[in-house]
């Protein structure tokens, strides 16, 4: 089980890092200047990478989560295991969200400033204080 713990948080871990990092990039992107095709390409070559990365960092994460849950029985019947899923649940449409982004960046559809993407970007660190206070502390 220990191993399957430390999987876990390692998967977690680099999840979170893309959710953290995407969004800083679709800041940069929500700032480029018109006429400059270069450096709007090479941020948008970045984005696809980094979304796919974290897409496949994100399977074992879940995956490993559900064992932890459903057959280890880690927090089953338990009220914070209850708002823990409800934030995976969260986070997983954060991520959607950041490729339906991703995809208005490409078509050239985006029309939210780099204002708004820092705003943003501030959901997934919400979310992962909330997580981890849940899961070390379990206030209910």
């Amino acid at each position: 089980m220990l191993w399957i713990k430390a999987l876990h948080i390692v998967f977690m871990a680099s999840w979170f890092a893309g959710l953290f990092y995407l969004p800083r990039i679709f800041v940069n992107l929500a700032m480029v200047a018109p006429g400059s095709v270069a450096e709007r390409e090479r941020l948008l070559l970045m984005s696809r990478k980094l979304y796919r990365f974290m897409t496949i960092l994100a399977i074992p994460a879940l995956l490993l989560g559900l064992w932890l849950w459903l057959y280890v029985g880690i927090g089953q019947g338990q009220g914070w295991m209850h708002a823990k899923l409800l934030i995976v649940l969260a986070l997983l449409g954060y991520h959607h969200s950041c490729g339906v982004l991703l995809r208005k960046f490409e078509k050239g559809q985006m029309q939210r400033s780099h204002v708004w993407f820092r705003w943003f970007n501030e959901a997934p660190v919400l979310m992962m204080l909330a997580t981890v206070i849940l899961v070390v502390v379990k206030p209910f």
